[in-house]
């Protein structure tokens, strides 16, 4: 008779084992590599470029912005930089480019200069689109710009001018030379304006921008004179005609 063929036993499972062992270690491996990486040059901010300002300094952008050379590149996000930047006061928007390794781009776009203002301390302040005042450093901002006279410091209407202003084209804006308040029972809000073009002009504020195409369209077909712009739009010139030289012509 033949002998019964013995049972065989199945292999250890070695191999098993051998896959856990290889995980380990390349995890390992990997934190050990995030490390050295985290705490090298490359992962640092080595260069911080601050573009597009003319009159908010690089160090109040630096400040706000919170990051210098040698913080971690990915310590923070490019949403975070914006937001912080953001919230300077003559800032209206912000970009901001992060390039690997190490480059940091801050990109502004800074509210413009509507009008100045001289104080009675001799010094002239710059009136921002939104209403945010600055010293007036640079006077070369201020060219063909309106000076506002008679204003008191608060005044709740100075800063919805200064909005309004900044919808108006720099072209027609040029041409207004003083704007004071003037105000009335019907229209608080009212203002007169000089131009450099010898015309006198009152309107309101909320009336501003709705108007300045008419009034420009005056200014660009008649002599100077009186231009009311409000509920009726009016015209009158400071030359005056003599009737009876007019008949006798």
């Amino acid at each position: 008779m033949s002998a019964p063929m013995p049972v065989l036993k199945k292999p250890v499972g070695k191999r098993k084992g051998n896959r856990k062992l290889l995980s380990v270690l390349v995890l390992l491996f990997v934190i050990l590599l995030s490390v050295l990486f985290f705490n090298s040059s490359i992962s640092k901010i080595s260069e911080i470029h601050i573009e597009g300002t003319a009159y908010t300094t690089t160090a109040e952008i630096g400040q706000a912005a919170a990051i210098s050379v040698g913080d971690a590149f990915f310590g923070t996000t490019s949403a975070t930089i914006e937001q912080a930047v953001k919230a300077i006061p003559t800032i209206n928007k912000v970009t901001v480019d992060k390039a690997f390794p190490g480059k940091v781009t801050i990109t502004v776009e800074e509210y413009p200069v509507v009008a100045f203002e001289l104080l009675s301390d001799g010094n002239l302040t710059a009136l921002l689109a939104n209403g945010s005042e600055l010293p007036a450093a640079n006077e070369e901002l201020l060219v063909n710009k309106p000076v506002l006279s008679g204003w008191k410091q608060g005044d709740e209407y100075r800063v919805e001018l200064a909005e309004q202003l900044g919808k108006i084209p720099a072209k027609q804006l040029s041409d207004l030379s003083e704007i004071m308040p003037y105000p009335s029972k019907a229209y608080p809000d009212r203002i007169k304006i000089y131009t450099r073009t010898k015309f006198e002009v009152v309107t309101a504020i909320s009336l501003l921008s709705e108007k300045i195409e008419t009034m420009n369209a005056v200014i660009e077909t008649q002599e100077p004179g009186k231009i009311t712009l409000l509920l009726a739009d009016t015209y009158d010139s400071f030359i005056k005609t003599d009737p009876e030289n007019e008949e006798g012509s």
